[in-house]
């Protein structure tokens, strides 16, 4: 199980479908993140190509990542993995969309292990952070 584990949840003001699109698109959300972010591998199970196999690489070509899409359930679901990279291993991110009325709750869960000593925390709340925005 991993160590480090956090959870944000808040209401957007727009409908699932609109909101699930944000996030599924690799481009996109790295804007709303604040981190560079650009679809390297496009999807090879369904016709989106941000869905399930596209990968991201998140960051600098030089010290970024790169992360797979696992699972995407349109308006419901989005799971991905780091795959490549990165000071983190044993990493999930979930990211939960209902609706609220005319709303979404979207609930943003990461968990992962630091690949070095001590820095999950600093990880974790430098994520935490970037996602509340």
């Amino acid at each position: 199980m991993p160590k480090h584990k956090l959870r944000v949840q808040d209401i957007v003001e727009a409908p699932p479908k609109k909101v699930f699109a944000l996030f599924s698109d690799h481009e996109q959300v790295g804007k709303l993140l604040g981190a560079p972010m650009k679809r390297i591998k496009d999807s090879t199970e369904s016709k989106d190509p941000n869905g399930v196999g596209s990968v991201r690489r998140v960051g600098p070509p030089i010290g970024g990542f790169e992360e797979t899409v696992l699972v995407s359930d349109p308006e419901k679901r989005i799971e991905y993995t780091v795959s490549k990279g990165g000071p983190i291993k044993n990493h999930l991110g979930v990211i939960m969309f209902e609706p609220v009325g005319k709303d979404t709750r979207v609930t943003y869960t990461i968990e992962f292990d630091s690949k070095i000593p001590f820095i999950g925390g600093i990880i974790a709340g430098a994520l935490k952070s970037a996602i509340q925005k």
